[in-house]
């Protein structure tokens, strides 16, 4: 797995590197054959003074790009808002697939009904 954290307008810290990885565990935990995840983090300076800031992540799996994003007022909670919508859309592909696997397992004809016809 090839992971990059990026910031734009935005020092990254060991500490929020750490924190990003951290919470990237939580990810591992439920689906581990992720190819590649780029996480960039921005701090938006918009006309009404207050800070934005906002994180994205790209996440790719076998056959599929999973994109989140998430803004708050607080990189952390910002953070913390993006590692749980993935981790919402990766069980969701989850189990996507292993119902689709499931599926063809039970279309097959069972040998004791080819037997009695």
């Amino acid at each position: 797995m090839n992971l990059t954290i990026s910031g734009h307008h935005l020092e990254l810290t060991p500490a929020i590197r750490e924190y990003v990885q951290g919470k990237l565990e939580r990810i591992k935990r439920h689906f581990d054959h992720v190819i590649d995840i780029a996480v960039i983090l921005t701090v938006d300076n918009l006309p009404e003074k207050e800070k934005r800031q906002r994180a994205e992540i790209n996440l790719r799996v076998r056959g599929k790009d999973i994109h989140v994003e998430s803004i708050a007022n607080n990189l952390y909670a910002a953070i913390d808002t993006l590692v749980d919508k993935l981790d919402r859309q990766v069980i969701k592909y989850k189990t996507k697939q292993q119902d689709h696997q499931h599926d063809a397992i039970k279309r097959l004809p069972d040998e004791s009904d080819a037997v009695a016809s």
